[in-house]
C-alpha cells in the first residue's frame, strides 16, 4: 500500500475517525451541516460544533470541557476532524455558546436527522423480525438524570425519584426495541421534569415507540366495545343512585323546613307566654306554662340543628355522587374517542404487528395495563399497587406448591384471574425470593396468547428479559454519561439525551459495517469481539496512524495501543 500512499497523519482517537468514515457513508454529515441553524459563523459553523457535540459523545465525555482539555483533546485531532467532513474543531466554550443557542426548532430539525439516518437500520431490523415469523418486542422505562440539590441554573428541574434517593433533576422516558442483529435499538427518548412518575407515561412511551417503527399490532376493538357497554351499565346504576341521593336531599329539606316552621312557632308561643307573664308580673316556675314553652321551643331548635346538619351531610353525598358522576362521564367520552381512534388505527393499518410490551411496576395501573391490552398488545408488567402481592399472598397456605424459578426465587401462578378493578382477566404470578433468613414477595401480570402459566420458568425469564433495556440505561450513564448534564437550557438537555442514545446504536451499525467492509488480513482487528463500552473507553482514544490512497483507507494501531499490530483496512470501493 506504501506505494500508492497519498497522505498520512496521527490520531489519538482511532475509532473516532473510523466512525467519521462509517457517518460519511450513511449520510449523516451531510444531512446535519444542511440544517437551517439561526446562528453567526466565526471560525467554525454552528453545524460543525453540534456534529463535534455528537462527537465528543460518541467519545464518551463526561464534561464537555474534556473536549478541550482531555490529556489527548478531541479539538486538537485534526485527523479526527478531516474523518468527519471538517476542517478542524472548535474549543469546547463555542460549542458550549451554540448549544445553548439552540432553539426547540433547531433541535427538532437536529433529531429529525438522527432518527432519518436510524430508518434504514431500523426498517431493516423490524423486516428481519418479520420474515422471522417474531414479534416485536419493546421495553419501556424512566429514568432519572439527576443534579446537584443545590443547583438553580438547570431550568424546569424538579426532586423525584432517581438513583434510588430523592434527587433534584430531570426524568428520560426511554423505549428500546429488541433487535435480532444488534441485540438491542433504542428507540426513542422524552425529556420530563424529575417529579413525572412512570404510571403517568405508559401511553407515551407506546405512542412514540408506534410513530418511530411505523407498526403497531391490530387494536382490540371488540374488547373495547364490551367494556364501553359494560361501563355504559354501570352508569346507569350510578344514575339511579344519583337520582336517590337527590330524592333523599329533598326528603331531609322537606322534614327541615317542617322543623323550622314548629320551631318558629314555638318561639312565637315562647315569647306570647313571657309577655303575659310579665303584663301580670307572674315568676316562671319549673313546672308551669312557661318553662314548659320553653322546652318545646328549645327542643324545636335542637331538632332544627340537627335537621340542618342532616341537609349539609344528604348534599356533600349527592355532590359526591355528582363528581363520581362527571368523572364518569368523562371517562365514558374518554373511551368512545379512543375507540373511534383505535378503528380507524385498524383500517389503516394494512399490515398488523405482533407486539409486546414489558414494563416495570412503576407503569402497571389497572388503567395502563387495559390500555395496553386494548392497543393489541402482548403485556407483560407488575402490579403497581402492593395490595394485589397481598391479595395473592392470601390466595396460598402451607399446601400451595411452588416451582423454582431461579437460585433464590419460586413462583406459583393463576390464569385468567378477575380484578375488581381491572376490566380484563389477567394471568397473575406471586414471586417470592429469599435473602438470607428473609423472604420478600412481588407480583407478576401478563396478557395475551403465551400460555405463561403452564411455564412459569419461561414467564419468569421472560419477564426479566427486560434487562435488556436497564442494562442500556445503565450503558448510557457509565458509557456515554447521559446523567452528567452537559449544557443548561431545555432543548439542548434534550438533545445531549437523544445524541447518546443515537450514539449507542450508531456503534452497533458502524461495528457490524466495518467488520463487513474491512479487507481481511491476518492483522485485521475483529470489531465483532468488542464490545461498545471497550469502543468508546478504549478503542475511541488509542493511538494510530491514518492512511489514506488509491486502495483505501487504513487505520495501522500504534505500537503503544493495546490494539499494536493490528490494522483497519476499508477499500476504496466501500467509501
Amino acid at each position: 500500500m506504501s506505494s500508492n500512499t497519498r497522505s498520512s497523519q496521527h490520531t489519538q482517537h482511532a475509532f473516532l475517525v473510523a466512525w467519521g468514515w462509517f457517518a460519511e457513508e450513511t449520510g449523516l454529515v451531510q444531512k446535519l451541516q444542511a440544517i437551517r441553524l439561526k446562528q453567526k459563523t466565526y471560525d467554525h459553523t454552528p453545524q460543525s460544533k453540534v456534529l463535534e457535540f455528537l462527537v465528543g459523545t460518541l467519545s464518551g465525555v463526561r464534561h464537555l470541557q474534556e473536549i478541550s482539555k482531555a490529556a489527548h483533546p478531541l479539538d486538537r485531532d485534526q485527523a479526527v476532524a478531516e474523518a468527519w467532513g471538517q476542517p478542524g474543531w472548535a474549543d469546547y466554550t463555542g460549542v458550549s455558546r451554540t448549544l445553548s443557542a439552540l432553539s426547540g426548532e433547531d433541535v427538532r430539525a437536529i433529531v429529525g436527522v438522527l432518527e432519518e439516518i436510524s430508518r434504514p437500520y431500523l426498517q431493516a431490523e423490524l423486516q428481519r423480525l418479520r420474515s422471522q415469523g417474531q414479534r416485536l418486542r419493546l421495553d419501556g422505562d424512566l429514568t432519572g438524570l439527576p443534579v446537584s440539590n443545590s443547583s438553580r441554573t438547570y431550568p424546569n428541574v424538579a426532586y423525584g425519584h432517581a438513583d434510588d434517593e430523592i434527587r433534584l433533576g430531570y426524568q428520560a422516558g426511554v423505549v428500546s426495541l429488541v433487535s435480532p442483529t444488534f441485540g438491542r435499538l433504542w428507540l426513542s427518548v422524552a425529556h420530563h421534569p424529575g417529579d413525572t412518575v412512570s404510571c403517568t407515561q405508559a401511553e407515551a412511551l407506546v405512542l412514540e415507540a408506534e410513530r418511530r417503527t411505523g407498526q403497531h399490532p391490530q387494536r382490540r376493538t371488540a374488547l373495547l366495545r364490551t367494556r364501553l357497554t359494560d361501563f355504559e351499565s354501570r352508569l346507569a346504576q350510578e344514575q339511579g343512585r344519583l337520582d336517590k341521593q337527590q330524592q333523599a336531599v329533598e326528603r331531609v329539606q322537606a322534614r327541615l323546613s317542617a322543623l323550622q316552621q314548629l320551631a318558629q312557632e314555638r318561639q312565637a308561643q315562647l315569647e306570647t307566654l313571657e309577655k303575659d307573664y310579665q303584663a301580670h308580673q307572674r315568676s316562671e316556675r319549673p313546672t308551669g306554662k312557661l318553662a314548659q314553652a320553653r322546652k318545646r321551643s328549645q327542643a324545636a331548635e335542637r331538632r332544627v340543628r340537627n335537621g340542618e346538619s342532616a341537609r349539609q351531610a344528604a348534599e356533600r353525598r349527592l355532590a359526591r355522587a355528582r363528581a363520581l358522576g362527571q368523572e364518569q362521564q368523562a371517562a365514558k367520552s374518554h373511551l368512545q374517542e379512543r375507540l373511534q381512534r383505535f378503528e380507524q388505527d385498524n383500517e389503516a393499518n394494512r399490515e398488523p404487528v405482533e407486539a409486546e410490551f414489558r414494563l416495570d411496576a412503576g407503569f402497571g395501573t389497572y388503567e395502563n395495563v387495559a390500555l395496553l391490552i386494548e392497543m393489541g398488545y402482548e403485556v407483560y408488567t407488575k402490579p403497581r399497587s402492593h395490595r394485589v402481592t397481598a391479595y395473592l399472598q392470601r390466595q396460598v397456605d402451607e399446601h400451595t406448591v411452588y416451582t423454582r424459578v431461579g437460585a433464590n426465587a419460586e413462583m406459583v401462578a393463576w390464569a385468567d384471574r378477575t380484578l375488581a378493578r381491572c376490566p380484563y382477566p389477567l394471568d397473575m404470578a406471586l414471586e417470592r425470593f429469599y435473602t438470607g433468613p428473609i423472604c420478600k414477595h412481588s407480583a407478576l401480570w401478563h396478557y395475551g396468547s403465551d400460555p405463561v402459566t403452564q411455564d412459569v420458568r419461561a414467564w419468569f425469564a421472560h419477564y426479566n428479559g427486560r434487562q435488556t433495556i436497564e442494562a442500556g440505561i445503565k450503558e448510557s450513564k457509565q458509557v456515554f454519561y447521559l446523567h452528567k448534564i452537559k449544557v443548561r437550557s431545555e432543548p439542548a438537555i434534550f438533545l445531549q439525551e437523544n445524541c447518546v442514545l443515537f450514539a449507542a446504536n450508531f456503534i452497533r451499525w458502524a461495528s457490524h459495517w466495518l467488520a463487513e467492509q474491512a479487507q481481511p488480513v491476518r492483522n485485521t482487528l475483529d470489531v465483532r469481539q468488542m464490545g461498545v463500552k471497550c469502543q468508546v473507553h478504549v478503542a475511541a482514544h488509542v493511538s494510530a496512524q491514518v492512511i489514506r490512497s488509491t486502495e483505501g483507507r487504513l487505520l495501522r494501531f500504534s505500537q503503544h495501543s493495546i490494539f499494536a499490530g493490528k490494522v483497519l483496512h476499508l477499500p476504496s470501493g466501500h467509501l
